[in-house]
């Protein structure tokens, strides 16, 4: 165990990060490795652990990220899950094994484990809800003029979908937004694979079910919020019984969540506070994954705090290379993905031909582009989207077997 950092003697630390969950802590952990010694101090609203409403899907690339930052056993104890079914009931189906399984981690264990690790490096935690921020030429005061006053070199803004200190800095509202309920279920007998169905009648809109590997999984469906327009978590519970009959059964601990979708582009400003993860909408606009975004940008992130005389122009170089192009073809799918037909097309493309599922995927969960062998797959596919009998495949076969109650 490194000693514990502290402030200053005015005070002040290195780099203050606003939010303990992936992103914060990937933050916290990424700075205290490039510069050892540094003053690092985390700041939630909650103690540890704490539940986090989320998929809980924890994408090989996010356990590349944290090994990285000494933490590789992010994900002990739960068992891979290397297959993926996703399509649409009682239509097109793709399926098949991932070329890396993937995790299935409840947040309230993944985070209290990746806070644990940034304090063992040395990150002070605090229980803090910061509520006002100003921005310096040489610094950055969360809450000033408080008891609970921090002065900071740089602060890392990973405080979620709402993010403070994202107003802060004039940066804009997120341009698409979803909303996501997710609760947890009993798992059917021999569950051993993630399972994401997409649905027409509220269009675009899909719904998951995750076996966590201990008899139960978590489960949810989501939907673009349109013009602001509240969804009510009655509504949205039943679209996780539309598309996936009888997953919900039994389900506890109903929660509902923001997805800020990205854009095309990660918008980071010159200065001194850095958005990562969700406050920087970094949210797959088809997938809505979002772990290995938040551990990724905020291993950039600490990085550039750290060690950058510049950090927000670093940070923001530092992203693009390690998404720009990844993000440009997220966009695109996602103007995709918007037609029904088209979205079908990609499914057809990715059963017949396992290279372009892996290529699909690896947009879906990593950072993956839209190749000319995805493309050419989709255009394969290409037709008018089943509306009788469902093509063969686990999803068909799940949607008939679960109607039944667990």
């Amino acid at each position: 165990m490194r000693p514990v950092a502290d402030a200053g003697r005015d005070g002040s630390w290195d780099v203050a990060v606003v939010g303990a969950g992936p992103a914060g802590s990937a933050a916290a952990l990424a700075a205290a490795q490039a510069r050892p010694g540094a003053r690092v101090l985390l700041l939630d609203k909650a103690d540890f652990p704490r539940d986090k409403p989320c998929g809980d899907g924890i994408a090989p690339h996010a356990l590349d990220v944290l090994a990285g930052l000494g933490v590789p056993d992010a994900a002990a104890g739960y068992p891979p899950v290397g297959r993926l079914e996703l399509g649409f009931p009682g239509g097109p189906v793709a399926a098949g094994d991932m070329a890396r399984p993937a995790r299935v981690v409840p947040r309230r264990v993944f985070d209290a484990r990746l806070v644990a690790a940034a304090q063992e490096r040395g990150a002070v935690l605090r229980r803090q809800q910061v509520r006002e921020v100003a921005v310096l030429a040489d610094r950055v005061l969360l809450d000033p003029g408080t008891p609970e006053q921090v002065a900071a070199r740089v602060v890392v803004a990973a405080d979620g979908a709402h993010s403070l200190l994202r107003r802060a800095v004039g940066m804009p509202a997120p341009r698409r937004v979803a909303f996501a309920v997710r609760g947890y279920a009993p798992a059917p007998a021999g569950a051993a694979a993630q399972v994401i169905a997409f649905g027409t009648a509220r269009w675009p809109s899909y719904a998951w079910s995750f076996p966590i590997g201990d008899g139960w999984a978590n489960v949810g469906y989501g939907e673009p919020l349109v013009d602001g327009a509240a969804l009510s978590r009655r509504r949205l519970v039943e679209g996780v019984e539309e598309l996936l009959p009888g997953a919900g059964g039994g389900a506890r601990d109903w929660r509902g969540h923001h997805l800020p979708l990205s854009t095309g582009r990660a918008r980071q400003p010159d200065g001194r506070v850095l958005l990562v993860g969700d406050a920087a909408s970094l949210i797959n606009p088809v997938t809505g994954e979002g772990i290995y975004y938040a551990v990724l940008s905020g291993s950039l992130a600490g990085r550039a705090a750290a060690m950058a005389e510049e950090p927000g122009g670093t940070y923001r170089r530092l992203l693009r290379s390690h998404l720009g192009a990844h993000l440009r073809s997220t966009d695109a799918a996602a103007a995709l993905s918007r037609s029904p037909r088209l979205l079908g097309a990609a499914v057809r493309g990715a059963a017949a031909d396992a290279r372009v599922f892996a290529d699909l995927v690896e947009l879906g969960l990593g950072r993956g582009v839209l190749t000319p062998r995805a493309l050419a797959g989709v255009l394969r596919g290409a037709g008018p989207l089943a509306a009788g009998a469902p093509t063969a495949g686990p999803l068909a076969a799940r949607r008939t077997a679960r109607r039944a109650p667990l």
